[in-house]
Protein backbone atom coordinates (compact mmCIF):
# COMPACT_ATOMS: atom_id res chain seq x y z
CA UNK A 1 0.00 0.00 0.00
CA UNK A 2 1.84 3.66 -0.63
CA UNK A 3 0.93 6.73 0.87
CA UNK A 4 -1.62 7.48 -2.02
CA UNK A 5 -3.24 4.47 -0.76
CA UNK A 6 -4.07 5.52 2.75
CA UNK A 7 -7.87 5.95 3.49
CA UNK A 8 -9.61 7.22 6.28
CA UNK A 9 -11.72 5.13 8.30
CA UNK A 10 -14.27 4.90 10.82
CA UNK A 11 -13.92 3.70 14.69
CA UNK A 12 -17.51 2.79 16.85
CA UNK A 13 -16.33 3.59 20.41
CA UNK A 14 -17.13 0.40 22.50
CA UNK A 15 -18.04 2.42 25.86
CA UNK A 16 -17.61 5.22 27.48
CA UNK A 17 -15.21 6.43 30.69
CA UNK A 18 -17.50 7.43 33.70
CA UNK A 19 -15.34 9.36 37.02
CA UNK A 20 -15.25 13.04 38.18
CA UNK A 21 -13.00 14.80 36.04
CA UNK A 22 -14.61 16.89 33.41
CA UNK A 23 -11.18 19.05 32.83
CA UNK A 24 -7.49 17.87 31.68
CA UNK A 25 -5.16 17.77 34.08
CA UNK A 26 -1.62 16.73 34.86
CA UNK A 27 -1.97 15.13 38.53
CA UNK A 28 -4.04 12.76 39.83
CA UNK A 29 -4.42 10.21 37.31
CA UNK A 30 -2.61 7.72 39.08
CA UNK A 31 -5.08 6.80 42.48
CA UNK A 32 -8.00 7.79 40.15
CA UNK A 33 -10.79 5.31 40.13
CA UNK A 34 -13.23 5.46 36.62
CA UNK A 35 -15.73 3.14 35.13
CA UNK A 36 -15.74 2.11 31.86
CA UNK A 37 -19.37 1.52 30.69
CA UNK A 38 -19.19 -0.57 27.51
CA UNK A 39 -22.10 -1.26 25.04
CA UNK A 40 -24.23 -3.68 26.48
CA UNK A 41 -23.89 -6.27 23.54
CA UNK A 42 -19.98 -5.80 24.04
CA UNK A 43 -20.54 -7.47 27.72
CA UNK A 44 -19.93 -11.00 26.84
CA UNK A 45 -16.48 -9.75 25.67
CA UNK A 46 -15.43 -9.41 28.96
CA UNK A 47 -15.39 -13.08 29.94
CA UNK A 48 -12.87 -13.94 31.95
CA UNK A 49 -11.34 -10.96 31.84
CA UNK A 50 -10.83 -10.47 35.86
CA UNK A 51 -8.87 -13.10 35.78
CA UNK A 52 -6.05 -10.17 34.36
CA UNK A 53 -4.93 -8.12 37.48
CA UNK A 54 -4.07 -4.78 34.86
CA UNK A 55 -5.66 -3.96 31.44
CA UNK A 56 -4.74 -1.41 28.18
CA UNK A 57 -7.28 1.33 27.59
CA UNK A 58 -7.19 2.55 24.16
CA UNK A 59 -9.28 5.40 23.85
CA UNK A 60 -10.30 8.86 21.61
CA UNK A 61 -9.00 12.02 23.54
CA UNK A 62 -12.34 13.46 22.10
CA UNK A 63 -11.40 17.18 23.72
CA UNK A 64 -7.99 17.69 22.74
CA UNK A 65 -9.08 20.71 20.35
CA UNK A 66 -8.13 21.58 16.40
CA UNK A 67 -4.72 22.74 16.75
CA UNK A 68 -2.17 19.25 15.63
CA UNK A 69 0.96 20.80 16.16
CA UNK A 70 3.75 18.33 14.89
CA UNK A 71 6.75 20.29 17.57
CA UNK A 72 5.46 20.51 21.06
CA UNK A 73 7.15 20.83 24.84
CA UNK A 74 6.23 17.42 26.85
CA UNK A 75 2.97 18.16 29.23
CA UNK A 76 2.46 21.16 27.84
CA UNK A 77 5.70 22.25 30.02
CA UNK A 78 8.15 24.85 28.29
CA UNK A 79 10.59 23.82 30.29
CA UNK A 80 11.26 20.50 28.68
CA UNK A 81 12.54 20.40 25.30
CA UNK A 82 10.56 21.04 21.89
CA UNK A 83 9.79 17.32 21.12
CA UNK A 84 8.32 16.14 17.40
CA UNK A 85 4.61 15.33 18.65
CA UNK A 86 5.42 11.29 17.41
CA UNK A 87 8.15 11.42 20.43
CA UNK A 88 5.46 12.36 23.09
CA UNK A 89 2.79 10.96 24.88
CA UNK A 90 1.16 14.36 24.48
CA UNK A 91 -2.78 14.50 23.73
CA UNK A 92 -1.99 16.42 20.00
CA UNK A 93 -1.29 13.80 17.31
CA UNK A 94 -2.88 13.69 14.29
CA UNK A 95 -5.10 10.68 15.53
CA UNK A 96 -5.53 11.75 19.34
CA UNK A 97 -5.60 8.21 20.52
CA UNK A 98 -4.98 7.61 24.49
CA UNK A 99 -3.46 4.19 25.96
CA UNK A 100 -2.74 3.94 29.33
CA UNK A 101 -2.27 0.63 31.83
CA UNK A 102 -4.95 0.59 34.02
CA UNK A 103 -5.51 -1.91 37.31
CA UNK A 104 -8.34 -3.54 36.87
CA UNK A 105 -10.61 -3.46 40.57
CA UNK A 106 -13.46 -5.35 39.69
CA UNK A 107 -16.22 -5.94 36.93
CA UNK A 108 -20.41 -5.96 37.38
CA UNK A 109 -21.54 -7.21 34.10
CA UNK A 110 -20.55 -4.39 31.06
CA UNK A 111 -19.03 -2.04 33.63
CA UNK A 112 -15.44 -2.31 34.25
CA UNK A 113 -13.92 -0.37 37.44
CA UNK A 114 -10.38 0.38 37.26
CA UNK A 115 -7.40 2.54 38.86
CA UNK A 116 -5.03 4.81 36.68
CA UNK A 117 -7.63 6.00 33.44
CA UNK A 118 -6.16 9.33 32.48
CA UNK A 119 -8.74 9.65 30.85
CA UNK A 120 -11.86 12.77 31.20
CA UNK A 121 -15.72 11.45 32.01
CA UNK A 122 -17.36 11.05 29.01
CA UNK A 123 -14.14 9.71 26.89
CA UNK A 124 -14.86 7.25 23.89
CA UNK A 125 -13.40 4.08 24.53
CA UNK A 126 -11.86 2.58 21.45
CA UNK A 127 -10.81 -0.96 22.88
CA UNK A 128 -9.46 -2.73 25.73
CA UNK A 129 -6.81 -5.54 25.87
CA UNK A 130 -5.50 -7.55 28.62
CA UNK A 131 -1.71 -6.71 30.09
CA UNK A 132 1.25 -8.58 29.52
CA UNK A 133 4.11 -8.27 30.56
CA UNK A 134 6.85 -6.67 28.59
CA UNK A 135 7.84 -9.26 25.96
CA UNK A 136 7.71 -7.59 22.94
CA UNK A 137 10.61 -5.14 24.16
CA UNK A 138 13.95 -5.56 21.39
CA UNK A 139 16.11 -5.04 24.15
CA UNK A 140 17.90 -2.65 26.26
CA UNK A 141 14.98 0.44 26.86
CA UNK A 142 16.53 3.78 26.20
CA UNK A 143 14.31 6.90 26.76
CA UNK A 144 15.43 10.40 26.68
CA UNK A 145 16.83 12.57 30.12
CA UNK A 146 13.87 14.67 30.71
CA UNK A 147 11.57 11.52 31.31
Amino acid sequence: MSLMDLREMTLRPIGVVRNSVNQPTQEGWKELESEIVLRPELADGLWRIEEFSHLVIIFWIDRVGDERPLKVHPRGNQGLPLMGVFATRAPQHPNPLGITDVELLGINGNVLRVRGLDALNGTPVLDIKPYLPPAFAPGEIRVPEWV
